[in-house]
């Protein structure tokens, strides 16, 4: 597909122009950090209740993006529509709750249709208008500016660049909420337990490790073609050397096999496992994560770490490939 080469200059240029329009309206939002901004923050940190967000067209559209940062990074929040809210789902809102108004104009008459009943229970409300003078504002309990100089759009009506304005003061809002209400990283993937973040953050050693029939173990005394053979048919690349109750003494590698090999040649597999494992391996509890799993791996350039019990008997191995088949990393 082409296009004429002037009118292909011409959208390129329109494309430019409208990234810098938008960056700029983002841009001016930081001389609007202020009182009102932490007002908002702390109204909504010390509610008992959720954060109601609410817009119609391209502001609800922006709105349902705030309610969903907001639930997920662990302030409770949900999207309601504010022509739905006059036909009953104002029952959805407590006095306990917060409501974000969103509305550039300040005057859509959806949601001025709710100041009354919002006043009546004294709820808490929040609006984020590019018109600090419209009925709105003037009704809100704390109002965050995000007017802007210019739409992005050729006819400079069309909601670009305020948009864009709202959804950067909303994450603004959001993100200082996580500082404010002490919310983790562990937090957040909580909440989000069917995500990547999740699941890695979720996963632990004992989800993944290899336990029972399938460990390679050999005794002290074991001679090392039978833990070869050990190494060989269970496909960890390791071997365990424990003693009689089970309790790790050392390990034994691929790699300590084929230096074994290169040092004493056929000789090599009359030596005794005890000859040749490493004493203190490293090793991980059961608990810890896999991720943390993963990161001692790389650390010491290994594929595998064993998991003992408290009594320093062999409960698992986890391997690397059991780590990256999950699909987390």
């Amino acid at each position: 597909m082409s296009c004429d080469p002037k009118y292909r200059e011409n959208l390129i240029d329109l494309a430019k122009k409208v990234l810098t329009i938008e960056a700029k309206s983002v841009d001016n939002l930081k001389d609007r950090i202020n009182e009102n901004f932490l007002r908002a923050v702390e109204i909504i940190h010390s509610s008992k209740g959720r954060v109601v967000v609410t817009g119609m067209g391209k502001s609800g559209l922006v709105g349902r993006k705030i309610a969903a940062t907001l639930a997920s990074t662990g302030t409770p929040s949900f999207f309601m529509h504010p022509a739905e809210a006059s036909h009953g789902d104002l029952g959805m809102v407590t006095e306990d709750d917060v409501v974000i108004a969103i509305s550039n104009s300040g005057e859509t008459d959806e949601l001025v249709r709710l100041i009354p009943f919002l006043k009546y229970f004294n709820v808490k409300l929040i609006a984020i208008t590019g018109n600090p003078d419209s009925t709105l504002a003037k009704q809100a309990d704390v109002v965050l500016d995000i007017s802007v100089e210019e739409e992005a759009c050729p006819f400079g009506f069309i909601p670009t660049a305020s948009t864009t304005a709202t959804l950067a003061m909303g994450d603004a809002l959001a993100v200082c909420l996580i500082l404010r209400n002490g919310f983790k990283k562990e937090d957040f993937a909580f909440f989000h337990p069917g995500g990547s973040l999740g699941r890695r953050m979720l996963t632990k050693v004992k989800d993944l490790m290899q336990t029972g029939e399938a460990l390679p173990i050999c005794s002290p005394d074991t001679i090392m073609l039978d833990a070869v053979l050990e190494i060989s048919s269970k496909r960890l690349g390791v071997v365990v050397v424990v003693d009689r109750e089970r309790k790790v003494l050392g390990i034994i590698t691929d790699g300590d096999v084929r230096r074994g090999v290169q040092r004493w040649g056929k000789e090599f597999f009359e030596l005794k496992a005890l000859d040749i494992m490493t004493k203190n391996p490293k090793t991980i509890g059961e608990e810890e994560l896999a991720a943390s799993a993963l990161s001692m791996m790389q650390r010491y350039s290994i594929t595998s770490l064993i998991v003992p019990g408290i009594d320093g008997t062999l409960r698992g191995i986890i391997h690397i490939h059991d780590i990256l088949k999950k699909g987390i990393f």
